[in-house]
C-alpha cells in the first residue's frame, strides 16, 4: 500500500490530521484506532454510500477488534434537517453509547455535516471521525469543522464549529462517483485558485479533463492541494471572524439559489457554488474590481468542464432578484444587516467587503435572470 500524503490542521489541543491517498477506507483501523478512547465506533452513512463503502470499512476494524454499528441514512440534502436529526440522535442514544464512543461519518457533506453536528450536541460532544467519499466533502465540508443542518429559512442556519479527530480522503472512493457530482465537487477545487492561488487556478483550466475522468494523479494532487488551502485557513481563523470568510466565495448568491430551489436535487450544492462564483466576479467587474477578461476566463474554464455558468434550466418566470436578495438577508453571515460578499481584483485575488450596494447586486441577478 502507497503511503497516504498527511497534512495537519493545527488548532492547539483540538489539532488533527489529514489523510490523503488510495486504498484508505479498507485500511482505516489502521489509522482510527489510535484515536479510540474505547474499541467501539458508531458509523454514519446513507443509502448510496452504505452499499459500497460500509462493508470495507467494517471488515478493516473487524480485523483490528473495533466494534462497529451502522446507521444508514437517506441520501441527499433534503437529510440535513431536523427531523433526520432527531431520528439520527434517538438511533445513536438507543444504540447505548457512553463518551468514549467514537462516530464516524462515512459518505459525502450531508452526511459529514449532520454527524459532525450529532456529535457536538450527544452527550454534549463525542469524538467524531470524517471518512468523506465525495470530492466535494474531500476537497471542502471534512475540513475545518463546520457542521449543521439547513432549515426554510436557509443554509447551515443550525449547527456548531466542531473538530473532527481526523480526515481519511480515500480518493479511490471518487471512481463511484457519477460524473455530476464529481462536476459538483470540481467547483469547490476551482474555489481555491480563484481565491488567492492563481497557478492553481491555471492547473485547473490545464487538468481539469484528465481530473474529471478519474486520473489518480490528478485527483490526488487536486484532494492534497484543496485540503492544505482549507487547512492554512481554518488554522488562522477557525471561527470564521476574518480571513476564513474567503472560503464562502459564490456562497452568498449559491446558497441563496439553493434556497430558491428547496435543496433538491435540482440543483447541487457545488452546481449553486459554481453559478456564485461567476456571479461574484461578475459583481466585481461591474463595480470596476476586475477586468471582463477574467470573468470570461472563469466562465469558459467552467463550461468547458460542463459546469453550469447561468441560470439556464434552473429559473422561471416566478423567479425575481428581490427574492434572491431576501434569501442573502437570513444569511448566517448577516451582521448588523449587511450582507458579506467575496469580491475579487482578479483571479486569485479574493477579499471580503460588507460594504457593496444592494443596487448592483440587484442589478447583477437581474441581468442574470435575463439571460436564462
Amino acid at each position: 500500500m502507497t503511503e497516504p500524503t498527511t497534512l495537519s490542521l493545527d488548532l492547539g489541543e483540538r489539532s488533527y490530521d489529514i489523510l490523503v491517498g488510495k486504498d484508505l477506507i479498507r485500511a482505516a483501523a489502521r489509522y482510527i484506532s489510535p484515536l479510540l478512547h474505547q474499541p467501539r465506533v458508531i458509523i454514519v452513512s446513507d443509502n448510496n454510500v452504505a452499499p459500497v463503502w460500509l462493508e470495507p470499512l467494517t471488515d478493516s476494524l473487524d480485523q483490528a477488534g473495533i466494534k462497529s454499528q451502522a446507521i444508514i441514512l437517506p441520501a441527499g440534502e433534503q437529510s440535513k434537517n431536523f427531523t433526520q436529526l432527531d431520528t439520527l440522535v434517538s438511533e445513536i442514544l438507543g444504540l447505548g453509547i457512553e463518551r468514549k464512543t467514537t462516530l464516524v461519518a462515512l459518505g459525502g457533506g450531508v452526511i459529514g455535516d449532520i454527524t459532525g453536528f450529532a456529535a457536538a450536541i450527544t452527550l454534549r460532544g463525542i469524538d467524531f471521525i470524517q471518512i468523506p467519499t465525495s470530492l466535494l466533502a474531500q476537497v471542502d465540508s471534512s475540513v475545518g469543522g463546520k457542521t449543521g443542518i439547513n432549515t426554510a429559512h436557509g443554509k447551515n442556519l443550525i449547527g456548531a464549529f466542531y473538530q473532527p479527530r481526523l480526515v481519511l480522503a480515500d480518493t479511490d472512493a471518487l471512481g463511484t462517483l457519477p460524473r455530476r457530482q464529481l462536476l459538483a465537487g470540481y467547483a469547490e477545487v476551482v474555489k481555491y485558485g480563484l481565491i488567492d492561488d492563481p497557478d492553481f487556478f491555471a492547473w485547473c483550466e490545464n487538468n481539469a479533463p484528465a481530473l474529471l475522468d478519474g486520473d489518480p494523479d490528478a485527483l490526488g494532487f487536486a484532494v492534497h492541494k484543496s485540503c492544505q488551502a482549507k487547512a492554512r485557513i481554518v488554522s488562522a481563523d477557525e471561527r470564521e471572524t476574518g480571513q476564513r470568510a474567503l472560503l464562502n466565495l459564490g456562497h452568498t448568491f449559491g446558497h441563496a439559489l439553493e434556497a430558491e430551489v428547496g435543496y433538491g436535487d435540482k440543483l447541487l450544492h457545488g452546481e449553486a457554488i459554481g453559478i456564485g462564483m461567476v456571479m461574484a466576479f461578475e459583481l466585481s467587474n461591474r463595480i470596476g474590481l476586475c477586468d471582463q477578461g477574467e470573468v470570461g476566463r472563469i466562465r469558459a474554464h467552467f463550461e468547458a468542464v460542463g459546469l453550469k455558468t447561468s441560470l439556464d434550466g434552473l429559473a422561471d418566470s416566478s423567479w425575481s432578484a428581490d427574492q434572491l436578495i431576501s434569501h442573502m438577508s437570513k444569511d448566517k453571515k448577516v451582521d448588523a444587516g449587511s450582507i458579506a460578499f467575496i469580491l475579487a481584483r482578479g483571479i486569485g485575488k479574493s477579499f471580503v467587503s460588507r460594504e457593496v450596494s444592494m443596487a448592483d447586486v440587484k442589478v447583477t441577478l437581474e441581468r442574470a435572470l435575463d439571460r436564462f
